[in-house]
């Protein structure tokens, strides 16, 4: 199988429904695809690297089968073992090493996009003048989005070797254009 954007969504759309689901994928891709882009990387196969990285979840929405048993399918599905492994890489609870520039990319981005989609969703502009400050302020509250692991988010970072402040710019900027197709608001909404 060619391993191209397309695909990936072909795959991910046919065994993901949620409609949130979907949008944490295209987020995650996103921020992805803007590291590709930065690092000179293959973005075709990191796009579909982040689409993929949670495309079971639904079908396995527990850490004991999420994503281990997704993998499986992406081998019968023909996927290589670079897309496999980077999509495994991303659990935490799998303890796989992050051994290349991927698989450290999807981790890094995977638990921030979605906390940075979180505050577009709470905020009247979306993403549209989000700065890290205010990023890192809704980080030290618990209650908000409670889902994202914290401790993932300043790994990540770290593993990418950037400043946190720079890592949460990076991925607010790769968001802002598909901020529509996140359901978010922008600015001249909010005007």
């Amino acid at each position: 199988m060619e391993v191209t954007r397309d695909n990936a969504w072909e795959t991910l759309t046919r065994y993901t429904k949620s409609e949130s689901l979907l949008r944490h994928a295209l987020a995650v891709e996103a921020s992805v695809r803007s590291y590709a882009q930065r690092f000179g990387e293959d973005e075709e196969l990191w796009s579909a690297v982040a689409l993929l990285h949670d495309f079971d979840y639904e079908i396995h929405p527990t850490l004991d089968e999420h994503p281990q048993n997704g993998a499986p399918i992406l081998r019968e599905e023909g996927y290589p073992e670079v897309v496999i492994r980077a999509v495994l890489s991303h659990a935490e609870h799998l303890a796989l090493p992050r051994e290349t520039l991927l698989e450290k990319t999807l981790f890094a981005c995977d638990e921030l996009s979605g906390f940075i989609h979180a505050c577009g969703l709470v905020r009247p502009a979306g993403l549209d003048g989000l700065e890290p400050k205010s990023v890192r302020k809704k980080l030290k509250q618990p209650s908000f989005a409670a889902g994202v692991h914290r401790d993932e988010v300043y790994a990540g970072a770290e593993l990418l070797g950037l400043e946190l402040d720079e890592h949460i710019a990076n991925v607010v900027a790769a968001l802002q254009p598909i901020a529509p197709e996140l359901g978010l608001r922008t600015a001249a909404d909010a005007a």
